[in-house]
């Protein structure tokens, strides 16, 4: 489990109430949490298998930088770690996804599912893919033979069995904060393995008032309420919606709105650019 004092403001929030507003900072560190659990580096590339069904006996963390190394499976031997890597090529990650679930509020893996990684690498320039496969399918001998017709970045690997979207293998409790929690992985999920010119999410910071930094040029009426928040509908579908400010790139406050279908965590998103920086 997350340290309790980290999780508790988000739990705490949860209620039978429709519409729930969270604290800026416990979403931020949920969002470091994963962001932790996706890290991919040399370090992590040449850690020893462990398999979802060891993670239980790995000691409790003390703290979310405790929480760095907890997770990854797979391994590559040290040869394989020193050798050049010239040729832009896709590869399949050690890097195991699902296991940020196993901490997070509200969200677990459906049944026979896992979640599988690839990276791309051309130079110093990474990006990535998760996939989600029927536990059957998500071997090494059936995440490789996708790697055949994967030749550049625009061929990436296409494992066969892999759902349309990821969040399709995602369940909770329905809770508010799962919902919310969800939004966030959704995004570093579809951000995993990248790095310079591939970063699209990563220069987002979440934000619950105006940057009075610099003077913005509003595109549309400024809210009034920028708190991270959550609405359930009795019909059980669910909206969510939180704002960030994009740091790089194209500076600007963007707002995003999830609607999330009844029995469902695969997500309608909406990000809109609100105001940019005036000229």
């Amino acid at each position: 489990m997350l340290p309790v004092c980290r999780v508790a403001s988000l739990q705490d929030s949860t209620s039978y109430m429709s519409i729930q507003r969270f604290p800026l900072a416990a979403i931020q560190q949920v969002r470091q949490y994963i962001q932790h659990a996706l890290i991919v580096d040399a370090d992590k590339q040449s850690q020893v298998w462990v398999g979802l069904d060891d993670v239980d006996d790995v000691p409790e963390p003390e703290s979310l930088d405790d929480l760095s190394g907890v997770f990854t499976f797979g391994g590559l031997s040290p040869e394989e770690i020193a050798a050049p890597q010239t040729r832009a090529h896709w590869s399949i990650s050690t890097v195991n996804p699902a296991a940020a679930l196993l901490k997070l509020p509200g969200l677990r893996l459906k049944p026979d599912w896992r979640l599988v990684s690839y990276l791309y690498r051309d130079g110093e320039s990474r990006a990535g893919l998760v996939f989600a496969l029927p536990a059957e399918l998500a071997t090494t001998a059936q995440l490789a033979e996708s790697l055949g017709t994967s030749e550049s970045f625009k061929q990436p690997p296409a494992p066969a069995g892999a759902l349309a979207d990821v969040m399709e293998a995602i369940d909770g409790d329905r809770s508010t904060v799962s919902f919310l929690v969800a939004s966030i992985f959704d995004r570093e999920l579809r951000e995993f393995g990248a790095n310079g010119h591939f970063r699209n999410w990563t220069h987002h910071r979440l934000i619950d008032s105006v940057p009075a930094q610099v003077k913005w040029q509003w595109q549309t009426e400024q809210p009034k309420d920028l708190a991270p928040k959550t609405k359930v509908m009795p019909d059980g579908q669910a909206l969510v919606e939180f704002f960030t400010c994009r740091v790089s790139g194209g500076v600007g406050i963007y707002r995003h709105v999830d609607q999330y279908p009844a029995a469902q965590y695969k997500p309608k998103r909406l990000n809109k650019l609100l105001a940019t920086v005036q000229r």
